[in-house]
């Protein structure tokens, strides 16, 4: 679990898990720039079309949610622990 916070990239996750991180990073940092062929490497690694759906209302929804709450100024709870970079 730990390698997996610290650097998924690393971490012995298989096709499925590290394609539907990828398509996750990328839909939360570059949204615009997300194509068909996104979709066609998470249904390439077996995904299913809701699937596919359900990945993208998950990461979709944090962003809002995370976004929503940077815009009120609700502060990070002290137990959260601090963002890592990687």
């Amino acid at each position: 679990m730990a390698g997996i916070e610290n650097d998924w990239r690393s971490a012995d996750l298989g096709a499925k898990r590290a394609a539907m991180l990828d398509y996750a990073v990328k839909l939360t940092r570059t949204p615009g720039e997300v194509s068909a062929d996104d979709i066609q490497v998470l249904r390439d690694v077996g995904f299913s079309d809701r699937d596919v759906l359900d990945i993208c209302e998950a990461v979709a929804y944090y962003a809002y949610a995370n976004r929503i709450a940077d815009g009120l100024g609700i502060e990070i709870e002290d137990w959260y622990p601090p963002e890592t970079t990687g």
